[in-house]
């Protein structure tokens, strides 16, 4: 490998950090000291009697040891350092020659153009949903973005300066949507040859803080609402009345609220529902004997195939949400979501001491983590809990007496 390759290394490994200095290899014969840092074998700080000190890597390239000069310690982090020395280091075991790198990859396209390469080519493997929200977002945050950069050239400064932005113009989940498609988009481009292997920026970024939403319906609260859903069902109002009865499935069966308005009379199987489509693909609900209550009350239309529909227009329901925000505001509930009866289903689950593992299949999970966060418990449920292992522990160690009078 040449000092010319070795230059290239540097200082594409150099950019990709966010940094430029000037590249050389270290000179023979000059008194010096090294302290060799540890982290990555070969990488150290050389210090020279004039008071310089700079960062330097040593590894064998084609059976020679070979010394390369990173930058001075006053310009450098050491966290920069170390990502340029791991790159030489990995550069020196595969036996590649950075200059045959940038040949591959010098027709690049600009960001714009090959966000609508990605666009055309992975955009057919995704939901119909998950198209609709990405070419949002896309319109929105990634369009404009890195204008005139091209895709080879996006690095760690770039995204850190379009994410702050992006934080400023949405709210953090949006933000964290958006930089995981740019995350993804950057894996394509290095696996489609585009960009040089794992020098994807957005690995860096530390994505928002997500809001933990604890919020779920209590027993009073869950009778409020009750109240309330009977007087839909008695309601004159066949609109209103079908609205009553997704909302009320919502309750009962912890569906998404997606998962329940798009159902066809195709999709109720007896005891179960075979949803066609969910956030974690195709999957069965198991009905209680309160929900198919519901759906057997649910008048069917000859000529539409949905469970639920609006008898004004003779039309798809595809929304809620207006009956949703008189429901909580007549029973007092304030800010509560329609999605905090998904929130409710779990975590009266967890309380009826089901399991995680039980509740993850209930609700259609892919993993237990997903599960955890929907299962907490009130402090009543706590309290009862401390009292029954309390007098277990009372009875093992004092009998029938009591253990402290």
């Amino acid at each position: 490998m040449t000092a010319a390759s070795l230059k290239r290394i540097v200082e594409e490994a150099l950019a990709e950090v966010g940094a430029s200095v000037n590249f050389r290899l270290v000179p023979k014969g000059k008194a010096r000291t090294t302290t060799w840092l540890g982290i990555e074998h070969g990488f150290g700080i050389r210090h020279y009697p004039s008071g310089r000190n700079v960062y330097i890597v040593q590894t064998r390239m084609g059976g020679r040891l070979r010394t390369v000069t990173i930058g001075p310690a006053s310009v450098l982090t050491r966290h920069q350092a170390q990502m340029v020395a791991r790159r030489v280091i990995a550069y020196a075991q595969v036996g590649r020659d950075p200059a045959t790198d940038r040949k591959r990859i010098r027709s690049a396209p600009r960001f714009d153009d090959f966000l609508k390469e990605y666009w055309t080519r992975w955009s057919p493997r995704w939901k119909v949903s998950t198209l609709d929200s990405h070419t949002r977002y896309r319109r929105l945050y990634l369009d404009d973005a890195f204008r005139g950069v091209f895709i080879d050239e996006v690095n760690e400064e770039h995204v850190t300066k379009w994410f702050a932005e992006l934080n400023n113009r949405t709210g953090p989940g949006a933000a964290n949507r958006t930089l995981e498609i740019l995350k993804h988009m950057l894996n394509k481009a290095e696996a489609w040859g585009y960009r040089l292997e794992n020098t994807n920026p957005c690995r860096s970024i530390r994505p928002n803080r997500k809001r933990q939403c604890e919020r779920f319906l209590t027993v009073e609260e869950l009778g409020r609402i009750g109240i309330e859903l009977a007087k839909l069902r008695e309601s004159d109002d066949l609109t209103a009345r079908c609205e009553g009865a997704a909302i009320t499935l919502l309750l009962l069966t912890g569906c998404r609220k997606g998962e329940i308005l798009n159902l066809h009379w195709g999709d109720v199987k007896g005891n179960r529902l075979n949803l066609r489509d969910s956030k974690t693909g195709p999957r069965t609900v198991w009905l209680g004997s309160a929900a198919r209550e519901v759906i057997g009350g649910i008048p069917r239309h000859r000529k539409l195939p949905w469970l639920f529909w609006n008898y004004r227009y003779r039309r798809h329901m595809r929304d809620v949400a207006w009956a949703w925000k008189g429901i909580r505001e007549r029973a007092g509930l304030g800010q509560v979501r329609i999605h905090d009866l998904r929130h409710t289903f779990a975590s009266h689950a967890a309380m009826n001491k089901e399991t995680l593992p039980m509740i993850g299949r209930l609700l259609g999970h892919a993993n237990h983590q997903s599960t955890a966060r929907y299962a907490h418990l009130d402090d009543g449920h706590l309290l009862d809990a401390a009292q029954q292992i309390g007098d277990a522990v009372e009875r093992m160690c004092g009998g029938n007496q009591s253990l402290w009078n």
